[in-house]
């Protein structure tokens, strides 16, 4: 490596360094109040749940395909040359795993409007690219830059931003920074929320397949990256999924981050709930926990080799439980990406090209129109009319 690359890897290291101290900081004075104030025994039996769960390793126990269809509400936005940018709203038809969770996912929140970004061009649907934002990173301009979208939109794939739970749109008011509420009540929010998010993504699939979308895909960076490369071990419909500067392992990433890692020692001392739980815990919601459902050929997996924030061996670690697929270093850091057009290349290989072959939206899947815009549950009154909601009673029976 010549040496101007080697001193340009080592300043975005050292950039990855400083944002991820501070941003570990953030996370832990976030997490710290919250966690210290639950019930440990009442959180250790929601741990050791989820942890028997993953340890079937089978994700349709705990990722029941969402009812369908679900009406989802577009608004119209800004013109695009040969298309228009759609803002989709609906209600997330999630329901937590553990009912003790119940009340933070309660249908009058934010975060119970799942919302998403599309880009559609005006002469059908065409094969569409899902992006995944990472932790705290949300703005659909940040995205739109950093991904090139415009290229990919103008080569001919429509897009969709998909926002995750408790991001944007979706957080509460008094929530300290974006994102926050993923970690500010302990272990058992952060393992609902992804779940969240993977049945929301699933939501989004039944839409553009109403729509007619010849072909799906799915890419994300860092947690829309963790995000992304678990959607491929649940949901077969997608034809490709490229993880990017990928978390793999949270875990064993917090242990690495320091003051985050300072955390999860004060949980095991004072709380008494041990490191080792949360391990298994977070095996939930972990892509290394469960077979991923493409072939090789339709995966590609993109890591910095200077990333000090999802170091080299979490991309290793994925592609070790995915058989091998083609993997791709940058120079480069977690956010300092180096000759991306290197990769970007070998995106458009693994998506390939953005063909739209003439054809109905798919049977069974029947298209609904528009309807007016999900207006927010007040307190009080009932999600699910006449008992348990369809997903519930689908989980219950399995």
């Amino acid at each position: 490596m010549q040496m101007r690359a080697r001193t340009l890897i080592s300043a975005a290291r050292l950039g990855d360094v400083v944002v991820r101290t501070t941003l570990a900081s953030t996370l832990t004075a976030a997490m710290m109040p919250g966690s210290l104030l639950l019930d440990s025994r009442a959180e250790r039996r929601r741990l050791e749940y989820y942890a028997a769960l993953a340890a079937a390793h089978d994700p349709a126990k705990v990722f029941a395909p969402p009812p369908s269809p679900i009406p989802v509400h577009s608004r119209p936005g800004a013109a695009l040359p040969g298309g228009r940018i759609e803002q989709l709203r609906f209600h997330s038809p999630f329901e937590p795993l553990h009912p003790d969770l119940q009340p933070r996912f309660r249908p009058s929140s934010n975060n119970a409007t799942a919302r998403a970004q599309y880009w559609r061009h005006d002469d059908g649907p065409h094969a569409t690219l899902i992006v995944i934002h990472g932790f705290s990173a949300s703005s659909a301009a940040f995205n739109a830059a950093f991904f090139r979208l415009r290229h990919f939109f103008e080569l001919g794939w429509d897009v969709l931003m998909f926002l995750l739970p408790f991001h944007g749109g979706r957080s509460n008011r008094s929530t300290p920074f974006n994102g926050a509420e993923l970690f500010s009540h302990g272990f058992s929010q952060l393992a609902e929320a992804m779940t969240q998010a993977v049945c929301d993504l699933r939501v989004s699939i039944d839409y553009l397949i109403r729509k007619g979308a010849p072909r799906i895909g799915v890419t994300g960076l860092s947690l829309g990256g963790y995000t992304a490369a678990l959607l491929a071990a649940v949901d077969e419909r997608l034809d490709f999924a490229i993880p990017n500067a990928a978390v793999t392992d949270l875990p064993t990433l917090i242990e690495d981050w320091f003051p985050a890692n300072t955390g999860t020692d004060l949980l095991e001392h004072v709380k008494g709930i041990p490191k080792e739980l949360l391990a298994r815990a977070s095996a939930l919601h972990s892509p290394l926990n469960y077979p991923v459902l493409l072939d090789r050929d339709r995966l590609l997996i993109i890591g910095g080799s200077g990333d000090a924030m999802a170091p080299p061996a979490q991309s290793e670690a994925l592609w070790k439980h995915w058989g091998e697929p083609e993997l791709h270093w940058f120079p480069g850091s977690h956010l300092l990406h180096f000759e991306r057009s290197d990769y970007l290349k070998q995106m458009r290989a693994t998506m390939g090209p953005p063909d739209l072959p003439e054809q109905d939206p798919t049977p069974g899947l029947p298209d609904i129109p528009d309807p007016p815009a999900p207006t927010p549950l007040r307190p009080g009154n009932s999600p699910a009319p006449g008992g348990l909601s369809p997903l519930r009673r689908l989980r219950e029976s399995s």
